[in-house]
């Protein structure tokens, strides 16, 4: 079972990056992550033919070869960061997320969160076909004081836990499918 592991952010310090790399980490072989974002070309969709950009084309064919995807994307002004929006769009002219099962984490330790980025994440992956996971679709907060900056990994026990439940979860249920 593999999962392919998506950071929505761009900032080398990124909580959601830490995510990323911890449940690689944990997860291994299976794990699929995707760092690639700020890498991506602008989608234009004049661009968007065979073969695509060899960006647009590595990540999905990350998506493609995965049973799953986790998101975990920062909010930005209230939305999905520009570039994060970016990546959904490459994928929009793909058929590689169509009836995937697909969660995110929401690592906001700040009491408001990324309720209007996740929000429009669901819009965006209801529209591309992807099947949404309610249960892995979680909050777990992830303090900056949890993140050891030297490997960029959340060293947090419970932290550790609640991501990677979040993972399971979403195996579990590609499994069922």
């Amino acid at each position: 079972m593999e999962l392919a592991l998506i950071s929505g952010s761009t900032r080398s310090g990124s909580v959601n990056t830490a995510v990323v790399r911890t449940l690689a980490g944990i997860l291994g072989d299976a794990a699929r992550p995707y760092l690639g974002l700020a890498e991506l070309p602008h989608f234009n969709p004049d661009h968007d033919v065979e073969p695509p950009p060899p960006e647009v084309a590595r990540m999905r064919a990350l998506i493609a070869g995965a049973d799953a995807v986790l998101f975990c994307t920062p909010e930005y002004a209230g939305d999905l960061p520009g570039s994060f929006k970016n990546l959904l769009d490459w994928t929009v002219g793909g058929v590689e997320i169509v009836d995937k099962p697909v969660g995110w984490i929401n690592a906001s330790s700040a009491p408001t969160g990324a309720e209007g980025a996740h929000r429009a994440l669901a819009t965006v992956l209801r529209y591309t076909g992807a099947r949404i996971v309610d249960a892995a679709c979680v909050h777990v907060p992830v303090p900056r004081t949890a993140v050891d900056p030297a490997t960029g990994t959340i060293t947090d026990p419970l932290v550790r836990e609640g991501i990677t439940t979040a993972a399971r979860t979403l195996t579990h249920e590609a499994r069922r499918t």
